[in-house]
């Protein structure tokens, strides 16, 4: 695992930070735990549904600037299986919290051309937020361009679970032999099939773990811890750990290869 990243916004301007990235060596794939919220909202003296408010535009500032930098797709890990266990209060205004952000953004999604792909047990959703991410999926299922991800009611383990019972299912009808099965056979049956696997992934709030996010996907994936709290992390913290994957190395198990060779 990476070592925590602090930074300090006073210390650099964004024009700066800009200015020393490289067009040509961007990712093509951020995946972001947002993760802090809670405990930037106890800071304050405040319920945690400030917390939860304050991360939603940090949310847009970051989506902001990797528009802008033309980085075609993007993974929040938005609500997990384990957040099931929350307080149903705190569900509640989570949810509400998710619909509004949706009715919100669906015309900058059209705007913008963005599809809008939710993974996870959407079904265990309430009625009404499952129907309203359905639709919003369903009216910029046509865009190819760009791609927001949003896992809700996701777990890693539960998604290649659900993979391995339907290829189950398949071998049992013999519409499909175990032979075929393959690493890109197996990625067709995940929720992210057709997606290119993150080559960076950011997690906010100085925990040093993935938990339960992307874990077949971010095989060599190229991992970001900061201390900062998701609330915030802005637009130039977006750009300092852009410029920190930049000079990572991406070796795929092969001889050296810088990523900015």
């Amino acid at each position: 695992m990476d070592e925590l990243k602090t930074f300090d916004p006073s210390q650099v301007s964004e024009t700066d930070l800009r200015a020393q990235l490289d067009a040509d060596l961007m990712p093509r794939h951020v995946a972001i735990i947002m993760d802090g919220n809670g405990r930037w909202a106890a800071q304050r003296g405040l319920q945690r549904i400030a917390g939860h408010q304050e991360g939603l535009r940090a949310l847009q500032d970051v989506l902001e600037i990797l528009h802008e930098l033309n980085i075609p797709y993007v993974t929040i890990y938005a609500f997990s299986q384990e957040n099931w266990n929350r307080p149903k209060l705190e569900i509640q205004l989570l949810m509400n919290l998710l619909e509004r952000y949706l009715q919100e953004e669906r015309s900058l999604f059209q705007k913008r051309r963005v599809r809008f792909r939710p993974i996870g047990r959407l079904h265990q959703l309430p009625a009404s937020v499952y129907a309203l991410v359905s639709e919003v999926a369903e009216e910029t299922r046509h865009f190819t361009e760009r791609v927001l991800s949003v896992a809700l009611s996701y777990g890693g383990r539960a998604e290649i679970i659900d993979a391995i019972r339907q290829i189950a299912v398949e071998v049992e009808m013999r519409s499909l032999s175990p032979s075929q099965i393959d690493e890109p056979l197996f990625e067709q049956y995940l929720s992210t099939q057709g997606l290119p696997d993150p080559d960076l992934l950011i997690r906010t709030s100085g925990e040093n773990r993935i938990s339960n996010f992307l874990p077949w996907q971010i095989a060599y994936t190229e991992l970001y811890f900061t201390k900062t709290l998701w609330p915030e992390f802005r637009r130039a913290e977006t750009l300092y750990a852009l410029l920190d994957y930049q000079k990572r190395e991406r070796r795929y198990g092969r001889v050296t290869q810088t990523v900015s060779s």
